[in-house]
């Protein structure tokens, strides 16, 4: 895509999609909504597949195995996918910062945090607890520690593995 790869996600320009599809640039509004949402669209077959694996797909990411181990699996696998596309991310929230807490993919894994995290802290207030601990998976966060920072991936990796036992109530 025109901008994304060369200069970063911040650097798209609707024109420039459209004039390399051949179209113009109200096909491409009227096909995605905002250059956010095209952002959005860029990510969201990876983000289709992480939901699909959490409601279907096998343990620990899927049903059948304890909420600690699905929670560590699931916030791997939040992470893996935030920090590969985190230009992306970054980019459409730039433009719209809360908007992520209306999109339905954010629901579905707010919910999900949330009926894991019940289970493993009955008394919590669980809406509240998957808010702080999702918070922790945004774009920002992921350029400043792999970008600004030079985290190296797999230490990153490792951190949200302990970071994430630590909320299932294990320890590494």
């Amino acid at each position: 895509m025109p901008g994304v790869d060369r200069d970063g996600a911040a650097a798209l320009r609707i024109g420039d999609v459209a004039r390399a599809a051949g179209v113009g640039a109200g096909t491409i509004y009227r096909g995605f909504g905002s250059k956010r949402d095209l952002l959005l669209e860029l990510v969201g077959e990876r983000q289709r597949a992480l939901q699909d694996a959490v409601i279907s797909g096998p343990p620990p990411l899927g049903p059948g195995a304890p909420a600690g181990e699905r929670l560590v699996a699931f916030l791997l696998a939040l992470s893996d996918l935030v920090g590969d596309h985190r230009e992306l991310l970054l980019a459409a929230d730039e433009s719209s910062p809360l908007a992520r807490f209306g999109q339905a993919t954010h629901a579905g894994w707010h919910q999900h945090t949330a009926i894991l995290l019940r289970q493993l802290h009955p008394r919590a207030d669980a809406l509240v607890l998957a808010d702080l601990v999702l918070a922790a998976f945004t774009a920002g966060l992921h350029v400043h520690l792999l970008d600004d920072r030079g985290l190296d991936p797999d230490t990153l990796r490792a951190e949200i593995e302990r970071y994430a036992r630590l909320l299932s109530g294990g320890s590494r």
